[in-house]
């Protein structure tokens, strides 16, 4: 199973990691793609890059960031494969011991054996 895991970094937004950070993240992360764990990862950039697009009763809106829900702001993202959703938590607490305080959500991605699952759960 795939799942997306969602950082959120409990440190001020748009601090970039330091070598410390990054000597501790660079052999989890090499390990994490080498055992076939990690399939994906990436970093945000600061919000005041970014957008957000919102569609209400057929108008849009968007929304420049900076934005100011700093406990809400995705740090980075990346995808991994579990074997289970106690597979996933367990990796994931792996990786927040590594880059530190933060909040991260797991959510399974969409693939035949999960609809499978979600149609015969109804």
């Amino acid at each position: 199973m795939r799942f997306l895991c969602i950082y959120m970094p409990a440190c001020a937004e748009g601090a970039p990691p330091t070598p410390e950070d990054m000597a501790k993240m660079g052999p989890f992360m090499e390990e994490s793609f080498k055992s076939g764990v990690l399939l994906a990862a990436e970093g945000c950039m600061p919000s005041a890059h970014g957008a957000r697009v919102r569609l209400a009763e057929g108008t849009f809106g968007v929304t420049d960031g900076p934005f100011t829900e700093a406990k809400e702001l995705v740090g980075g993202m990346a995808i991994i494969n579990a074997a289970s959703k106690q597979e996933a938590i367990e990796y994931t607490k792996q990786f927040l011991n590594v880059a530190g305080d933060g909040v991260t959500e797991i959510r399974q991605l969409y693939d035949v054996s999960a609809l499978d699952t979600v149609n015969n759960a109804a």
